[in-house]
């Protein structure tokens, strides 16, 4: 089972017909970060309502492009791939936002999430260790593990423009399940709510972290397939160690999102603007 455009499509749809509201679990939430089959729900997270105009149809089947809206996101950096993703963010003028880890194997790139911010990107938090047998324990770890994760990006980030979060493994992950039981995620997405955290998945999904080395053509073959005929996407990649095909991927990634009359934008732009 991947993530494909079926999966995209039938998303989007789903939550096109939600009641109009707060949440960031939009039409965005999706499967595990890492994209494992294994760890895929059979449906998507749509309990939250999508924060668009009422009616607004989320799949333009390729008409209208007035609306569209593109943020790419990358999980599990910094690392040795985050400088050749923010050269090419530079180069095409386009912001991203970085759900960032920060523990001992990336210390040493933990400066570039300054440097990211100041370049006008979205730093945004993931997990400080990203290991599932920790931080799904309980509410209570995964909480302790953002509130390290803060304390280790002090010195590098802006901490009061830090807003968005994204669950490691995603909002409807079930690898969870083993560690914290069934209703870990649902209690932790109430909680983050309850916190003020702004929530999010995607929609679309590079495939450049299930364990399988890609060509940077099939990272691109994934991102650009998962968006045909999606008025807004939320791109999922990763700059971690082994990911530098998508580095490689990212020019013609942007390329085709330009030709396509896509406005990029960080996460949290694009849900002021549709909140």
């Amino acid at each position: 089972m991947q993530f494909t455009r079926s999966c995209a499509r039938a998303l989007a749809l789903a939550a096109a017909s939600a009641a109009v509201g707060f949440g960031l679990g939009w039409f965005f939430a999706a499967g595990p970060s890492l994209c494992r089959a294994g760890d895929l729900t059979p449906a998507p997270d749509t309990s939250f309502p999508l924060a668009a105009a009422a009616g607004t149809d989320t799949d333009v089947s390729g008409e209208d492009t007035a609306a569209r809206r593109v943020c790419l996101t990358f999980d599990d950096g910094p690392s040795r791939t985050t400088p050749a993703v923010l050269e090419v963010l530079e180069q095409e003028e386009v912001p991203a936002t970085f759900f960032v880890v920060a523990n001992d194997s990336n210390e040493h790139w933990l400066p570039l999430i300054r440097q990211a911010q100041a370049a006008g990107h979205e730093i945004a938090l993931h997990s400080a260790s990203h290991k599932y047998s920790d931080i799904y324990r309980s509410p209570d770890a995964f909480w302790a593990d953002i509130d390290l994760l803060r304390q280790r990006l002090a010195d590098y980030a802006d901490l009061a423009q830090v807003q968005c979060l994204r669950f490691p493994g995603g909002s409807t992950n079930t690898v969870s399940h083993k560690y914290g039981g069934d209703s870990i995620m649902k209690e932790l997405k109430a909680e983050a709510d309850q916190r003020g955290w702004r929530w999010v998945d995607w929609n679309v999904c590079a495939e450049d972290a299930a364990g399988e080395k890609l060509s940077a053509h099939e990272v691109y073959r994934n991102v650009t397939r998962g968006s045909e005929g999606l008025d807004r996407c939320i791109v999922l990649m990763h700059d971690s160690p082994s990911t530098a095909t998508t580095a490689e991927a990212l020019p013609d990634i942007i390329r085709w999102y330009k030709d396509n009359g896509y406005a990029f934008c960080t996460v949290s732009q694009l849900y002021d603007e549709l909140a």
